[in-house]
């Protein structure tokens, strides 16, 4: 490994890839590297196994840019979007500046030298190496690959059966004839519905609290349409900008008139399952998108409860037993397998310890500059989508504004550049406005923004396309030398 690189980019999943496109292709005097502590690239998309992986977002915008998407499912499974990650790489070269089994563990900046120094560590050697670099992007998400999110269950020793989490799924695991409890209701629960009610004897879905579904048909119709009378990359550039605009439609349409949007998304139920529906199976105690709204394809969740192969329970557990579970209700649940699809744990900038000459950054006190960057942090960039639309629509502009951050740089005769949060002018407001659990669990450690722009982030794709790709990169609060 060279020593010194003018770009270190963290990560090679969908945010590492699109970086490094943009990269070698805006600044193409740069040196870059990727480094990525797992032995293989896509992140999520390959860590995840559990059966019926798949996107709760469309491809098109969920899909690079400059990569159009072709298969005709707009929503893909896991192992078609690892091949699509895979494929971009392969087809710019990327997959050759990509370094595997390196995990940054610390990286610090040295105001003197001008340079982050970045340890590395490697699971298959105790050695640990130093690598440096003018500019550091992170683009490795924000849970924890090595931990899940799993509540305290009390008596949950007694279950004498299989308990699985989806991230750390067993792909060896026979589930064929067995009955099983799922407990949790957000999107990997609803994925996993359908797919193990295809082999299992029973699946139920023990749900706290239900979670806003929208019923959608795999395939885009618009999208298969154009593509047969229009170019390819045409037709994709149409539909992800349809699909951005119906995102953001709806998401506005939740903020100001939740109770017609919640009345159109229980009729669509009611639709899917006709005399199976129950009402506080598919109520939330919150908001349409105070939460993730999660999508199902072709009504497969549906299809496989109308079966009654699977089955939805809302209640809470009192206890569990050798055989299952008890609810508080009184309704006991027998199961040879346990699935836990309780959340995930955030962890930022992949786990690494960041400094500033020797003092460790606290990522709790940092302000975020338009969702790129951080107050008073050198020469650092992240890449984090969105919560209310795809992750890659904010990843890839946040990979692009940071081109042209170092295209300013270098027209300039500049080396450094640190956003400067000014607390006289601004209130400081907390990061997301959005209330998942695991965003709630980890407001200790997730920064704040503030209350006007540039410290704002908007969960919104016009807003950020004018100001992070069109809008200026040198204002007064992003201070060069």
């Amino acid at each position: 490994m060279n020593s010194h690189f003018d770009v270190i980019v963290v990560g090679a999943g969908l945010s590492g890839i699109g970086a490094a496109y943009y990269i070698q292709e805006k600044c193409k005097s740069k040196t870059f590297t990727i480094l990525e502590a797992r032995e293989k690239m896509g992140g999520t998309w390959d860590l995840f196994k559990y059966p019926g992986l798949r996107s709760d977002s469309d491809m098109y915008t969920f899909g690079f840019p400059f990569h159009p998407w072709k298969d005709p499912k707009a929503i893909a499974d896991g192992k078609s979007i690892l091949e699509y990650i895979k494929d971009t790489a392969q087809t710019f070269k990327i997959d050759q500046k990509i370094q595997y089994d390196r995990r940054v563990t610390a990286a610090d900046w040295n105001s003197e030298t001008k340079q982050w120094s970045l340890e590395v560590s490697s699971a298959t050697s105790d050695e640990m190496q130093m690598v440096t670099c003018s500019f550091l992007m992170m683009c490795c998400g924000y849970y924890n690959y090595k931990e899940a999110y799993t509540p305290e269950f009390k008596g949950l020793e007694k279950f004498t059966g299989k308990v699985v989490h989806p991230q750390f799924w067993d792909t060896e695991l026979n589930y064929t004839d067995k009955e099983i409890v799922i407990i949790g209701s957000g999107a990997t629960a609803i994925t996993l519905v359908p797919e193990l009610s295809k082999k299992a004897k029973k699946v139920t879905m023990l749900q706290r609290s239900p979670t806003y579904i929208m019923n959608l048909p795999s395939e885009d119709i618009v999208a298969n349409f154009l593509r047969k009378v229009i170019p390819n990359s045409w037709a994709h550039h149409l539909v992800r900008w349809k699909n951005i605009l119906l995102s953001i439609l709806i998401y506005s349409w939740s903020r100001k008139a939740p109770k017609s949007l919640i009345k159109l998304l229980k009729r669509g139920i009611k639709k899917a399952l006709g005399k199976k529906y129950i009402e506080k199976d598919f109520t939330p105690k919150y908001g349409p998108w105070d939460q993730r709204l999660c999508l199902v394809p072709d009504a497969d969740f549906f299809e496989a409860m109308k079966a009654e192969k699977a089955h939805v329970i809302t209640d809470t557990i009192a206890d569990f037993h050798s055989k299952g579970v008890l609810t508080d209700s009184g309704i006991n649940l027998n199961a040879d397998i346990l699935i836990t699809a309780t959340g995930l744990k955030i962890q930022l900038l992949g786990g690494a310890t960041v400094s500033i000459d020797g003092k460790t950054v606290n990522t709790a006190e940092l302000l975020a500059y338009r969702g790129v960057m951080f107050s008073g942090v050198p020469n650092f960039a992240v890449a984090i989508g969105y919560t209310n639309a795809s992750w890659t629509l904010k990843c890839d502009l946040n990979c692009r504004y940071l081109a042209k951050v170092l295209n300013y740089m270098d027209e300039n005769g500049k080396s450094v550049v640190i956003p400067q949060f000014d607390e006289t002018e601004f209130e400081t407001e907390r990061l997301l406005d959005f209330d998942a659990g695991y965003i709630l669990r980890a407001k200790d450690v997730l920064p704040k923004q503030g209350s006007a722009s540039p410290w704002k982030v908007h969960q919104n794709y016009i807003k950020d396309l004018l100001a992070l790709n069109y809008g200026k990169v040198n204002d007064q609060y992003l201070v060069y030398h």
